[in-house]
């Protein structure tokens, strides 16, 4: 089961209060033979498609509570299980051994989003209007998924990992990019943030680098020490402006 974390859950309320929610559902599915857990949710029928890839900490109600906020502003989302069922790592070393697997293990991920495409798909989702969006891993997997040469409309970013690997570039990759970055971020530096965009800008890729002030790492995750609202809510702000333009 997903467990709220109380200080989450306190951080929510008052956004609960305001909102309409919508009733998602737990999925489980396979992929190559093994158990995962995503969560889809969607206002209407052939409603536009939020792929979310989730953290390092594997998929909690953290991204539960953006999926239904995206579904509030009218967007069908699949919130993808990277880790597996069950697998939602709470101590550091755990992490680190999960998401380094998948860094380890590169055709392993793409193999994973490309199934979790296929649920959705399953599920009525647009697959062919579509943006793949991620929180930190997620959005480091994100890029995994672009430089892939995925058929997506857009893909977005928060305080993700952003190098890309010796052996890739961007030259298969197709879309939008809009990338947000905290440039107070010690785990993923302003350099790393200005090479992607020399990338990004070479293979003549759409592309949008946001960086706010003062955000360090994990900026948005709510009810954390490193939650900074105001860079939060301009990062989402963007993220909605984005999604206007890119999907339909």
């Amino acid at each position: 089961m997903l467990k709220l974390p109380l200080l989450l859950s306190f951080a929510l309320v008052s956004c609960a209060l305001s909102i309409k929610a919508y009733a998602g559902d737990v999925v489980n599915y396979q992929v190559n033979g093994a158990d995962y857990e995503g969560y889809w949710v969607s206002p209407a029928d052939d409603a536009p498609l939020v792929v979310l890839l989730h953290d390092w900490d594997g998929l909690t109600d953290y991204e539960i509570k953006r999926a239904e906020m995206l579904a509030q502003e009218g967007y069908a989302v699949f919130a993808v299980d990277l880790f597996g069922a069950g697998i939602r790592p709470t101590e550091v070393v755990d992490k680190r051994q999960h998401t380094g697997e998948l860094y380890k293990d590169r055709s392993k991920m793409r193999s994973l989003m490309n199934g979790a495409l296929a649920v959705a798909k399953s599920r009525g989702g647009n697959v062919d209007n579509a943006v793949v969006m991620g929180y930190c891993f997620g959005g480091a997997a994100a890029l995994e998924m672009a430089r892939s040469g995925a058929d997506m409309k857009g893909f977005v970013t928060f305080h993700g990992g952003l190098q890309t690997p010796s052996d890739q570039n961007y030259d298969m990759a197709k879309g939008r990019f809009q990338i947000h970055h905290g440039s107070a971020d010690t785990a993923i530096t302003m350099e790393q943030f200005a090479g992607l965009a020399r990338e990004l800008e070479a293979a003549n890729l759409p592309h949008e680098m946001i960086s706010y002030g003062g955000a360090p790492h994990a900026f948005t995750v709510l009810g954390s020490s490193r939650y900074r609202e105001d860079a939060d809510k301009k990062s989402w702000r963007s993220f909605l402006n984005f999604l206007d333009e890119t999907v339909k």
